[in-house]
């Protein structure tokens, strides 16, 4: 196969490029997709529609391999109409948009948008990624960079792992809007924070070199608690509050300080002994006569009379 322009094309530049025979000069369609093997990082298929409308293609797609193809130029030349092959199995292969890029201690470095190829051999060159993996975003819009293939070590489904340090091997090809203003920044470049710090207001901040004195906290010491049992519940014990700590040690210097002679009496040195005789009375009358008892006169006894309270009646009709 020839080429009249760069044998290195990329996804977006081959979309929509009309397929036409060289025998008859029939039209087969338009490209509409590339399939590309990923274990062997080669473009192995091409998808055609019929009808290309503006931004979108119509029509049944159909499947043919980039071997088919001779020329590629304005328009693509293959050989005749047996190019077509519907008939290829197409679950091995994937169409690679959108795949997370990461690297292999997993810091992600964008998502795949587009794919640089030989348009010979369908070997991929290189791979352009940016924050987000849609195709339809401008490049004017978001940051793009291209990474070598040679980078990438392991790839799947939606995933592709690419060497430690591949961040540094990165060519930038545009720069997005939010990085021309200074908000935006690649996404290995992001802090794990995010980037926006709400404002905050500085009317009620002291100037600087003014610094308001600190008082010192005062370490309040807590009441010892004590166990307390009541007759009534054995179960719990009843808190009760210590002394104050400042008067249990008033308390004991009290208890220990030395006693003072002037506050007592001088003893003698050698007092009197003291008799306990029990007094003496002489009985004369028979302690078993039965004197007349005076009579008692009780004090009067206010006693309340019990007074009938009315009780309230619940209603249950409401």
């Amino acid at each position: 196969m020839t080429s009249s322009y760069d044998q290195f094309r990329q996804r977006s530049d081959f979309l929509g490029t009309q397929v036409v025979t060289r025998t008859a000069g029939k039209s087969l369609g338009f490209v509409s997709q590339l399939w590309v093997d990923v274990d062997r990082c080669e473009v192995v298929a091409v998808g055609l529609r019929e009808q290309l409308l503006p931004g979108v293609m119509s029509g049944t797609e159909h499947i043919m391999q980039l071997s088919s193809i001779r020329q590629v130029g304005d328009v693509i030349l293959v050989d005749d109409d047996d190019v077509i092959e519907d008939d290829l199995n197409m679950a091995p292969y994937s169409i690679m948009l959108n795949s997370e890029v990461i690297t292999e201690s997993g810091e992600l470095l964008g998502r795949l948008r587009d794919l640089k190829f030989d348009v010979v051999t369908g070997k991929l060159e290189s791979i352009i990624i940016a924050s987000f993996g849609l195709p339809k975003i401008p490049d004017q819009v978001i940051s793009t960079y291209e990474l070598p293939v040679d980078e990438i070590v392991s790839s799947g489904p939606d995933r592709l792992i690419v060497f430690e340090g591949a961040e540094e091997k990165l060519v930038q090809l545009s720069v997005g809007i939010l990085e021309r203003l200074g908000i935006g920044r690649a996404p290995w470049e992001r802090d794990d924070d995010s980037e926006y710090i709400m404002p905050v207001s500085t009317a009620n901040q002291l100037p600087s070199g003014i610094q308001t004195p600190v008082e010192p906290l005062q370490q309040t010491r807590q009441p010892m608690m004590e166990e307390r049992w009541t007759e009534d519940d054995w179960g719990e014990p009843e808190p009760i509050s210590a002394e104050p700590m400042p008067q249990r040690q008033a308390e004991m210097a009290y208890r220990e300080a030395p006693l003072e002679e002037d506050n007592w009496p001088a003893q003698p040195a050698n007092p009197a002994p003291v008799s306990y005789e029990a007094d003496v009375k002489e009985v004369t009358e028979d302690i078993w006569t039965d004197d007349e008892p005076e009579p008692y006169n009780a004090p009067p006894v206010n006693i309340p009379q019990k007074k009938k309270v009315t009780e309230y009646e619940e209603e249950l009709d409401y």
